[in-house]
């Protein structure tokens, strides 16, 4: 904010509340680049302390300002990329004289590195991920669909100490606690910018299961929700109700080829577009490229930034210049699709080290049979 002469920044928004003052609060974090973070809550009532000030609209905040003796901002900024209009011009009014900068990439930015803190939370979360993955196949029983696993899963993960919810950046993205997708539903386009999509249930969230019978020959990727601590974990297996095609095993050693490539390339300073290149060349040369990240519809990333969202930056794919730096975390995850038989393919976590990347979820990446 300094190096842009931003004077102050106006939060509100739950992400990065959380991630400035360690809360969620219907309100708004004050941050002066020169002065204490004042907290201005609306809900709940019961927050009080040094620089918390209880109010009933934003209009109050210019006052408390000047009665705490603070100088109103010559340039203030707002998280105008995640602001609905009505709130941002609401927000904006109240500082008349004050020029208004956006200031969702910088905090996306400021996020995009992980502090110890946060490293930590994401080892705890990976752990227990692993932990509820390892006892997927034993939670199977004939005649299941994608939904009744599906449930099965989310109840463990939930036992296990998953908060349930799954937050995604941008208005536009939905989903509950993860995918699960069986056979050709893997293949079915979704509105949503993930990986693969699914069909759903139903049309007001078209994505993930969709009440597919798991039958002999399907593959069941599971995607869900690794958010145990606030930070959020991204791990993707893959399993088979009996045995696959051959050409199934093939793509997801391809799959397997990519995050090899990816893992011995990765170091601060690449970007993001050059370890996408180096993933499709792997792809390019496995003869896959026409099922890679889809079918009907592919999506052209192949990893992306996790954090107190899902998707958070660095992102994997053409035109990102971002370079990695140490402490990112981002999730990588080459996928095949396959008609008849469903997704194959791999995900995990990766933290940037000083020298290259490390491994945060760590279970058995081979294709295992539901029993």
């Amino acid at each position: 904010m300094e190096q842009q002469n931003i004077d102050a920044a106006l939060i509100t928004c739950n992400a990065n509340l959380f991630y400035t003052c360690g809360q969620v609060v219907i309100g708004y974090l004050y941050l002066s680049v020169h002065a204490p973070a004042l907290l201005f809550v609306k809900r709940p009532n019961n927050i009080s302390g040094a620089h918390r000030f209880s109010i009933r609209k934003p209009e109050q905040i210019v006052d408390l300002l000047k009665e705490n003796n603070l100088p109103l901002p010559s340039r203030l900024m707002l998280e105008s990329d995640e602001l609905p209009y009505s709130e941002h011009v609401r927000l904006a009014a109240l500082f008349p004289e004050t020029e208004i900068v956006n200031g969702s990439s910088i905090l996306r930015e400021a996020r995009s590195v992980k502090t110890p803190y946060e490293i930590e939370l994401f080892r705890r979360s990976a752990a227990l991920h692993a932990k509820v993955y390892h006892q997927i196949p034993q939670l199977y029983r004939p005649g299941m669909t994608d939904i009744g696993l599906s449930v099965e899963i989310e109840r463990l993960m939930r036992l296990e100490g998953a908060l349930g919810l799954y937050r995604v950046f941008g208005r536009t993205m939905e989903v509950c606690m993860g995918s699960l997708l069986a056979g050709d539903n893997a293949a079915a386009a979704s509105p949503y910018d993930f990986a693969l999509g699914g069909e759903g249930l139903d049309e007001s969230l078209p994505v993930g299961a969709n009440g597919t019978l798991l039958k002999e020959g399907n593959s069941v990727l599971v995607d869900m929700n690794g958010n145990f601590y606030g930070y959020m974990c991204d791990m993707s297996r893959v399993y088979s109700v009996g045995r696959l095609s051959d050409r199934a095993y093939t793509a997801h050693r391809v799959c397997l080829d990519v995050q090899d490539k990816i893992a011995s390339a990765a170091c601060p300073g690449i970007t993001g577009e050059e370890l996408y290149e180096l993933a499709m060349g792997v792809v390019r040369k496995s003869g896959f490229a026409d099922n890679f990240m889809g079918i009907t519809q592919q999506a052209r990333f192949i990893g992306h930034g996790i954090g107190l969202e899902i998707n958070e930056l660095p992102v994997l794919a053409p035109r990102m210049k971002q370079e990695l730096q140490p402490e990112m975390v981002f999730a990588l995850e080459p996928k095949i699709v396959l008609p008849e038989t469903g997704a194959v393919g791999i995900e995990n976590s990766w933290l940037v080290t000083e020298t290259g990347i490390e491994k945060l979820t760590v279970c058995e990446e081979d294709i295992l049979e539901l029993k």
